[in-house]
């Protein structure tokens, strides 16, 4: 008999198992150690127990939707961290009901939207959604960069760069209050990181850029300042950090940028093959 739980009910194994389960014929491979997915998942990530359900088949777990509740540019979002379902159980209504338990939760916790991210190519799930109420808004693009070493730099401004701590980044939001930055690589999810580095570019003692990078080369912000676009200064940031870190490839994502994509492409990114929706249901 299939039934459901709160994921405050359930154990760690069993919400890993469906997880494993449910992505074992995904469109992209997908392997984590239990420990990793517990750890990003309940993490960065931003989901909680008491904010996910799973679905069982008598004891055997089938199904899961996870979800994390945060203010996110300025509404309270239930945000839908994974919705997958065992292979041999699809096609039962079993993610519609998780999806219904997902909505009445954000409707008690006074939520103002829903939101998720899907892969494009995923028309399965694309249609899902859609047929749920959910809207495309966003599209979130990946680029990569190989040869990071090869990147060339001409100083047009002289500037100093030093390494800066995440409450000096935070510090430019009022810079940035209009500018869209998706779910996973906005200043809450940072902050959840342990191996992250900050890098501030200054004139005198003025803060004009900061750069936010992982040890694996993962950008995750680059903002620049208004009046001092044009003159390389994001440009020397990525320079200054790949000196530092020394990673194997750069990669960002992010969304619907023609500045921030004109920029990587200049200086030699290229488009990767994934990129994602980001999904909107207004409670």
């Amino acid at each position: 008999m299939i039934h459901y739980k709160c994921c405050t009910e359930v154990s760690i194994d069993d919400i890993y198992k469906a997880f494993v389960d449910g992505f074992s014929d995904y469109i992209i491979e997908i392997k984590m150690p239990k420990d990793f997915f517990e750890n990003r998942f309940f993490g960065p990530e931003g989901n909680s127990l008491q904010y996910s359900f799973m679905a069982f088949d008598n004891e055997r777990p089938i199904g899961l939707i996870l979800g994390g509740i945060k203010t996110y540019e300025g509404l309270k979002t239930l945000r839908c961290g994974t919705l997958c379902i065992h292979p041999e159980y699809r096609g039962q209504g079993i993610s519609q009901k998780l999806f219904q338990l997902h909505k009445d939760l954000a409707i008690r916790e006074n939520c103002d939207q829903l939101f998720l991210e899907v892969i494009v190519g995923n028309d399965r799930a694309i249609k899902f959604y859609k047929n749920l109420g959910y809207e495309k808004i966003y599209d979130i693009k990946y680029y990569s960069h190989k040869e990071p070493n090869s990147i060339s730099y001409k100083e047009l401004l002289e500037t100093r760069i030093e390494e800066i701590s995440f409450e000096d980044v935070k510090a430019i939001n009022d810079n940035i209050k209009y500018v869209h930055i998706n779910w996973q690589n906005d200043f809450d999810y940072m902050e959840k990181l342990n191996n992250v580095k900050y890098y501030g570019a200054y004139v005198e003692k003025n803060l004009i850029g900061t750069l936010s990078i992982d040890s694996n080369g993962k950008i995750y912000f680059i903002w620049v300042h208004k009046d001092f676009n044009g003159k390389n200064i994001a440009l020397k940031l990525i320079k200054n950090a790949n000196s530092d870190i020394k990673p194997k490839k750069l990669s960002m994502s992010f969304t619907n940028s023609s500045s921030i994509e004109g920029f990587l492409k200049h200086i030699g990114f290229n488009k990767d093959s994934i990129c994602q929706y980001e999904m909107y249901y207004t409670l």
